[in-house]
């Protein structure tokens, strides 16, 4: 299939008012494209009300429309479909809303169906981008094990001890996630080899911070959001003793990526790309994070990180998951942000959105 264009025709974006899918959204705006932004809502404005400048900035080349469509309703998705060029379905439950297992897995895979079949009644669709992830990736493997785009989640399901298992998705979320996302994306790559219309990629982020355009974007637990509480000087909890090995990429770079992956002349069905560190610069122990934002932002009158003895850690932190984002630069021509400008721009948006608090 041809790579596309803004000249081959509409984009549409599912998930338009999300995090990752907002900044696709504007991204793809700057490369000058006519998009299709999918919303739930659009009567909603703590959803949709920060896409509503991009009409009118001058420095967005492209031209936007809002359109309500919902992945739980076949047949929602017809009329944005309708002429389209590319598809980059950025829309899935992740668990932030506090959503069962079973939530989880049904809005990151059954309901998949729904826009497949979409896609398959529209023959002007030329590419499917899926906002896969990294938990599509990663599985249980020694310290220091470096996952690339060849790993799979049920790659090593004996070390789960019992847990990789259809009867696990309604008990686990982690699994029903990552079960999910690995589904879809050979639903996709299958679908698209069968039908000969399309070829399907993905995109497989790992911990996303970077700038938030509005409050709802603070999703609670998201990697965002832990930055948030840290900059509250609230250590990290979403781990023991709060050690854990971020492994970060900016959100710009992650949208950035879908858009590439339109216009990719490398990649083609079945590519998929991770989204992770640059290099190890890119992968901190929160001790680490900790102490780069405290020097991003001196005024804060503390920043909290993992349980520390005497200045240092309590105790040695896991070393996984290592993982790079090279690919996507050998294929993509992706240039990532720097860790370090991401975490400012991160803390930065927390700070111009009021949403530190006093």
């Amino acid at each position: 299939m041809p790579a596309v264009s803004p000249a081959t025709g509409p984009v549409v974006v599912t998930g338009a008012s999300g995090y990752i899918g907002s900044w696709i959204v504007h991204d793809l705006l700057a490369a000058g494209y006519e998009v299709r932004a999918c919303v739930r809502d659009q009567t909603n404005p703590a959803k949709v009300d920060h896409l509503l400048p991009f009409e009118t900035d001058p420095s967005l080349r492209g031209s936007l429309s809002l359109w309500s469509a919902d992945l739980h309703k076949p047949g929602s998705y017809d009329a944005p479909i309708s002429g389209a060029a590319a598809i980059i379905h950025a829309g899935a439950a992740v668990g932030y809303n506090k959503e069962t297992p079973q939530e989880v897995y049904d809005g990151c895979f059954t309901e998949n169906d729904h826009l497949l079949k979409s896609i398959l009644a529209e023959d002007s669709i030329q590419r499917l981008v899926f906002t896969s992830s990294f938990a599509a990736v990663g599985h249980p493997r020694p310290p220091g094990y470096i996952f690339t785009e060849k790993d799979w989640c049920g790659d090593n399901p004996d070390a789960y001890k019992g847990a990789w298992s259809d009867e696990s998705i309604p008990k686990n979320r982690d699994i029903a996630y990552a079960m999910a996302k690995a589904k879809t994306e050979k639903m996709i790559y299958a679908a698209a080899v069968d039908s000969g219309q399309f070829e399907a990629l993905a995109i497989l982020p790992l911990h996303v911070i970077g700038p938030l355009m509005c409050e709802n974007h603070d999703q609670n637990w998201s990697w965002q959001n832990c930055i948030k509480f840290m900059m509250q000087g609230r250590d990290y909890k979403k781990s023991k003793g709060g050690r854990m090995l971020w492994n970060l990429v900016d959100v710009r770079d992650v949208a950035r990526a879908h858009r590439l992956a339109i216009e990719t002349t490398v990649g083609g069905n079945g590519s998929r790309y991770i989204l992770s560190a640059e290099d190890r610069t890119g992968e901190l122990r929160t001790w680490e994070l900790q102490s780069k934002l405290k020097a991003a932002f001196p005024a804060l009158p503390a920043v909290g990180g993992e349980e520390m003895t005497n200045d240092k850690p309590a105790k040695d932190t896991y070393d996984s998951p290592r993982a790079y984002c090279l690919l996507a630069k050998q294929e993509l021509g992706l240039e990532p942000i720097s860790v370090e400008q991401s975490i400012k721009d991160t803390g930065d948006s927390y700070l111009r959105l009021g949403l530190l608090g006093t």
